[in-house]
């Protein structure tokens, strides 16, 4: 079992406690004991850390397969509607021609230049269909973890009741709605490796999908690409006017406007960001001519050859600062913005840079000159802007090394202090950062790390962790303990907690060779650093052994039952860090058979557990769960029966008839009353099982199909022969459809299919 404890006063810094029976027990073969999972996987549905425990409880009527839910009506979720849209008349007919066929399933892709308009011709040709297509959904791509998190956040508007779901059941969800529904639109924004999105299109082929990239090769296989050039001069120059216009500009401002659209290499952001300027400002065309004039950088100097997108933004962007350099809050956020993703940043991770008056003040400015927009809730700046924010001219007042170093630092303790607590609660809050923690962190310069740089690492691959994505936490955990130890020390006590952490990522993955080794170490450091009594230590015995537990049991229970002893005499026989050791240790020792010693420390710790914490507490109710078990296992079924029916009822009562934690434990209860051959009960719980599995996981899914066997044995138990006969040859069917014919279930299956029909095999569940 698990338990996340803090050693690290770092707000992300957890030092996880795993221990054995963690992960899902296969409730139908009759083993294991109820797992605390700090990997979010929802067994339990808690996450605990020292004696707070929280639990994720969703109404049990959003809990439906992804194909019975319908789309709220008129779900649309694109970005701030373009005003000034010129031009792409081609562009637009090319899109309806290939994605206007009413139940046709087909991807295309706009490619081209960045701040060349994909995503402003995708948005605007998205909003034409409203009320077509529903919904329609829009989702920067960029990463695999925005694509994960926009599919995520289309699951929580498509139902919203399940927005804490660990953001992996959320991504899966979305999927899921998409493979089993027409007559959606999912738009793509700026997909840099077509291979993030490569399994999504395969499984949601029912729908119409619009690309936007910067790539113009690769898509033969996936999308018919559609190239976007810079505008027509007509088109540009249209575009000029009717920015001018929004501004309040008057017709007779517009001398010079054409040269001005073809100064900027009739680049749509850049000619809106010119015209924005020359609204906000009052000066005239001619006189904004001048200012570029006035600043004949190098790069401005290429873009009329190459109309290199970047060169001229960097042009205007220097422009528009220079404007807004009475305000210099205005040049700070933009700078500090760019180290993040380009969309959906939230604005409260501005809030301690000022006053909230001084914050709006100078995000207002910025959004006046375009320099910076609206994504939803939060803001957006352009990718070639932040890219020129980030780069240092030694010529632009605004682009000092020093300030862009500044930036870099204040982007990184703004984001360390946006951490909630790591918890499921709090999953949502993680997962709307987790696209600006890849960016800040993918951007670290070698000489800026530091330790909020080293907490942010942390943080991230110990919420991924959580989220059981322990290839992607090992890589950040490998990182923040890399930062430590050069900046800190490898003594140093977050060194440490960054190593246990660590340890437990590999160990998470399956990984022992490195994760054994690692916990190794740092038991030995801490000990030399911290003594062999501080908690900390104590804790990392207690996952040395836990990890031990997987690979050498004899070994495991040497080390539990040492560290119980130290954590009872130094911490107390009642301290939740007692509790978690004196339940792996019974756990091991039930592993390896000494059921006499087990079930005494799993009833200690039951009575513990309920003076303590509490009767309604998780950890209690998995305490009761575990002793329930081993009394199971050990033939006493009459108490296990009574455990296993008040842990039942506590689930029930606090956590719903649903709940995937409550239907573990019925099963659990059904087997223990077909042993004892109570076999109207255990045909009535199996029921429940099997009706509840259909509901929420639909026909096929490996849980469904095992509670349908596990009926089916019940009935053979209870003489109905044919009733059995039917269940088993369905179950078989099915099974070898989905799962294969090789899968333990499958042989389980047709193992018991053949003992009804010959019966001098044995079956049952």
């Amino acid at each position: 079992m698990k338990w996340p404890r803090r050693t690290d006063p770092d707000p992300a810094t957890a030092v996880q406690a795993n221990g054995p029976g963690s992960g899902a027990a296969t409730i139908a073969s009759g083993d294991g004991a109820i797992a605390i999972n700090t990997q979010g996987a929802p067994f339990l549905g808690v996450a605990s850390t020292g004696a707070n425990a929280t639990i994720v409880q969703v109404p049990q009527a959003e809990l439906r397969p992804p194909a019975e839910v319908d789309a709220p009506p008129g779900l649309v979720g694109l970005p701030a509607r373009h005003v000034a849209f010129a031009g792409r008349t081609r562009e637009l007919r090319l899109l309806d021609a290939a994605l206007d066929g009413m139940g046709v399933a087909v991807v295309q892709t706009l490619h081209g230049l960045g701040g060349v308009g994909k995503s402003t011709l995708a948005a605007h040709w998205a909003r034409t269909h409203a009320g077509t297509d529903n919904p329609i959904w829009w989702i920067a791509a960029d990463s695999q973890a925005s694509l994960d998190a926009g599919l995520a956040a289309l699951a929580a508007a498509l139902q919203p009741a399940l927005a804490q779901l660990p953001a992996g059941q959320l991504t899966e969800r979305a999927v899921q709605w998409l493979a089993t529904h027409t007559g959606w639109l999912l738009i793509l924004d700026n997909v840099d490796n077509i291979g993030d999105i490569a399994p999504l299109l395969a499984r949601a082929a029912t729908g119409r999908v619009l690309i936007t990239s910067r790539r113009s090769s690769g898509w033969h296989d996936i999308a018919t690409p559609i190239p976007l050039n810079v505008l027509a001069p007509q088109d540009s120059l249209k575009l000029m006017t009717h920015t001018l216009a929004q501004g309040g500009t008057r017709t007779f401002g517009l001398d010079g406007a054409a040269e001005l659209c073809e100064e900027l290499g009739h680049l749509p952001l850049a000619v809106e960001q010119a015209g924005a300027y020359i609204a906000e400002s009052g000066i005239t065309v001619r006189a904004y001519l001048r200012l570029l004039a006035d600043h004949p950088a190098d790069m401005y100097l290429e873009a009329g050859e190459g109309h290199d997108s970047e060169r001229t933004i960097a042009r205007i962007w220097r422009i528009t600062l220079d404007r807004v350099a009475d305000t210099p809050l205005a040049g700070q956020i933009l700078r500090t913005l760019a180290w993040y993703a380009p969309a959906d940043i939230p604005r409260t991770l501005l809030d301690p840079l000022s006053t909230p008056v001084a914050v709006q003040r100078a995000t207002r400015r910025l959004i006046a000159y375009s320099m910076i927009t609206t994504s939803g809730d939060g803001l957006a700046v352009h990718r070639l802007v932040q890219a020129v924010a980030r780069t240092a001219d030694p010529q632009d007042p605004h682009r000092q090394d020093d300030d862009i170093t500044a930036a870099f630092h204040c982007a990184t303790a703004l984001l360390r202090s946006a951490f909630p607590a790591l918890e499921p609660a709090t999953w949502p809050v993680w997962r709307s950062l987790l696209p600006h923690i890849d960016a800040l962190t993918g951007r670290i310069p070698p000489e800026a790390v530091t330790p909020d740089a080293a907490v942010v690492l942390n943080g991230a691959g110990l919420f991924l962790n959580s989220q059981g994505q322990s290839g992607r936490a090992t890589a950040y955990l490998e990182r923040a303990l890399d930062v430590r130890v050069r900046i800190l020390g490898a003594d140093h006590h977050k060194a440490l907690a960054s190593r246990n952490n660590l340890a437990g990522a590999y160990e998470s993955a399956g990984d022992l060779g490195r994760a054994i080794p690692l916990y190794e170490q740092t038991v030995r450091d801490s000990t030399k650093v911290q003594g062999e009594d501080h908690r900390d230590t104590l804790i990392c015995r207690n996952n040395l052994a836990s990890a031990y537990y997987k690979a050498d049991l004899d070994q495991a229970i040497r080390l539990f039952e040492q560290t119980l002893n130290d954590m009872s005499r130094v911490l107390g026989d009642d301290d939740v860090d007692t509790l978690v050791c004196r339940n792996n240790l019974a756990g091991a020792y039930s592993s390896a058979g000494d059921l006499g010693r087990a079930i005494p420390l799993y009833e200690q710790n039951l009575n513990s557990a309920v003076r303590t914490l509490g009767e309604d507490h998780a950890e209690t109710i998995a305490y009761r769960y575990n002793l329930a078990s081993t009394h199971r296992e050990a033939g006493n079924l009459s108490p296990a029966i009574q455990l296993f029916e008040q842990s039942l009822n506590d689930m029930e009562r606090l956590w719903g008839e649903d709940n995937s934690n409550t239907i573990a434990c019925r099963d659990a209860l059904a087997i223990t009353h077909y042993a004892a051959d109570n076999l109207g009960l255990a045909i009535r719980l199996f029921q429940r099982n099997l009706e509840s599995r259909e509901r929420l996981c639909g026909d096929d899914h490996p849980d469904t199909l095992a509670s349908r066997n596990n009926l089916a044995g019940a009935y053979e138990s209870a003489g109905a022969l044919d009733l059995a006969d039917y269940l088993y040859e369905r179950t078989l069917r099915d099974a070898m459809r989905t799962v294969g014919e090789e899968h333990p279930l499958t042989r389980t299956v047709a193992a018991n299919l053949r003992s009804i029909r010959h019966p001098r095999d044995v079956g049952g569940p």
